[in-house]
């Protein structure tokens, strides 16, 4: 029964990494498969199909929002010129290679990921560092590095909300462990910026602008993260980085222009989308009048206990409930409308810039959307099926005391073969949470590397790696981009096995 109850997660596998489908085509195929096993082998009736469907749309409205907002908010900042103000306004601050990789392709790229992530990191940095000097690939290979830390809390939480939806478990108990492990984490992704950038002479010279700025970072995102701001978590780490690292730069300067040559004045118009994010999300988390008003108003629905005829009962409970005034997307909303109407009386938008926002949010969002959709159904009906229960007793009796070394690399099987962390958290957290259960383990920590191997490895997934590819020339030659990431992702996901199991020892 274990091969047939992993079957879904291996067509999504085979299709994506074997035959090079979507997200979009192969969610589907799973969910298809899922569908087919849970019917004929693990005998779900109509009626446990029907509330697994319904508390389904809940966890994909849940996650959607996020991830449609928080991009909108990004295209309006970037119609804007924002970004380009953003990009143009770093190189000045420094000459040196080194500390340019550190600060355009680690602090600017999880800065971000952060505010937008689907790729944005590469896409947008790489042509800048070969504009700088860098080759090609190492454009590529840094921003790509640069921001995996930050992607779990990046992208307004979207990856986060994600796991929290398919686990059930709150923030409370998840964000900690999570920005700890990420934060480790964003400090030894300094360090290979560094190496990749100027190798092991780099390092030396640079490591103590990469332990500032890596503590740093990592402090804001935890700090954040732990007072259930998870959803600016990854945008208030790089802000911190680059108000630690823009003076640091300065300090340390080479060559760089003078800062007369700077309109700090644009500059501050350009961020002025996410500080309008920034006060809005405090106000509301923060402020309880505030925030016990926006949460009165929830859409959800609590659902009976379902079984199937092999005997695997779902216990009743509510399913995923949105405060909908409270929510991250309408708080992204929100600050989408006061970023357009700042960037608009500034004279910033072209004739027609409100379609082509619009136009760019729904191109962009439309296919991911539609993977994140299939993919939930998928896992939500091996979970009500006794599928992911089957999976978890398999794992636990061969692994045993071993597992949780090996979390960590099934989140970032997850994000390889699904192109994101997100979709990582939907098919495995479930999984790596029962299978805690089932022996024994702090489900936090094993839920923190999950989501920690599934950002690592989210960098070297195939659609990434060609949206990076595509922005520095190289096109034909993802191969070499992955041959030099992938040797430095297993090293990072090496390191995050044995402190999963330091943790678990120490728990």
């Amino acid at each position: 029964m274990f091969f047939l109850a992993i079957a879904p997660i291996l067509v999504i596998l085979i299709l994506m990494v074997g035959f090079r489908w979507k997200a979009s085509q192969a969610g589907g195929a799973g969910y298809l498969a899922a569908l087919l096993i849970a019917w004929i082998w693990f005998g779900i009736n109509l009626e446990t199909l029907a509330y697994a469907h319904a508390k389904a749309v809940f966890l994909i409205l849940d996650v959607l929002l996020i991830i449609w907002t928080a991009f909108l908010l990004f295209r309006v900042v970037d119609e804007a010129g924002g970004i380009q103000i953003l990009s143009q306004t770093l190189p000045y601050l420094t000459a040196d290679q080194g500390m340019q990789a550190l600060l355009i392709g680690w602090i600017f790229a999880s800065f971000l990921q952060g505010v937008g992530g689907f790729g944005v990191p590469t896409a947008v940095i790489a042509p800048i560092l070969i504009g700088l000097g860098f080759s090609p690939l190492n454009a590529v290979v840094i921003p790509s590095l640069g921001h995996t830390w930050a992607v779990t809390f990046g992208s307004l939480g979207a990856s986060f909300n994600a796991m929290m939806a398919v686990t059930g478990i709150g923030w409370e108990l998840l964000a900690g462990p999570a920005a700890i492990f990420l934060g480790i984490t964003g400090l030894l992704v300094g360090v290979a910026v560094g190496a990749v950038a100027g190798g092991w002479n780099g390092i030396k010279r640079l490591w103590l602008p990469i332990l500032i700025i890596g503590v740093v970072m990592a402090l804001a995102q935890y700090l954040t993260a732990i007072l259930g701001l998870w959803n600016i978590g990854g945008l208030i780490g790089g802000t911190a980085g680059l108000a630690v690292g823009i003076p640091l730069a300065w300090i340390l300067k080479k060559g760089a222009q003078t800062s007369e040559d700077l309109n700090w004045r644009k500059l501050l118009i350009s961020l002025a989308g996410y500080g309008v994010l920034v006060g809005l999300t405090l106000a509301i988390q923060l402020i309880p009048p505030i925030k016990d008003f926006l949460g009165q108003l929830k859409l959800g629905f609590d659902f009976p206990a379902t079984s199937t005829t092999a005997g695997y009962i779902v216990p009743a409970g509510p399913g995923r409930q949105i405060p909908i005034f409270r929510h991250a997307g309408m708080i992204l909303l929100l600050s989408s409308a006061a970023a357009y109407l700042i960037f608009k009386k500034e004279g910033w938008y072209k004739t027609g810039a409100l379609g082509r926002i619009l136009r760019g949010t729904g191109t962009r969002v439309i296919s991911s959307s539609v993977g994140i959709t299939s993919i939930v159904m998928m896992a939500v009906i091996m979970g009500h099926a006794g599928m992911t229960d089957t999976l978890a007793k398999g794992f636990s009796a061969s692994l045993g005391w071993f597992y949780p070394a090996f979390s960590p690399w099934i989140g970032a099987l997850g994000a390889v073969m699904t192109g994101s962390n997100a979709n990582s958290n939907l098919i495995f957290s479930a999984l790596q949470l029962r299978t805690a259960e089932i022996l024994n383990l702090p489900a936090a920590i094993i839920l923190a590397a999950q989501t920690t191997g599934g950002a690592l490895g989210s960098v070297a997934a195939p659609t990434k790696v060609i949206v990076g590819a595509s922005t520095a020339g190289l096109e034909g030659e993802e191969g070499i981009i992955l041959r030099k990431l992938l040797p430095i992702i297993s090293a990072l996901l090496f390191i995050i096995s044995l402190i999963t199991m330091i943790a678990i020892e120490f728990q």
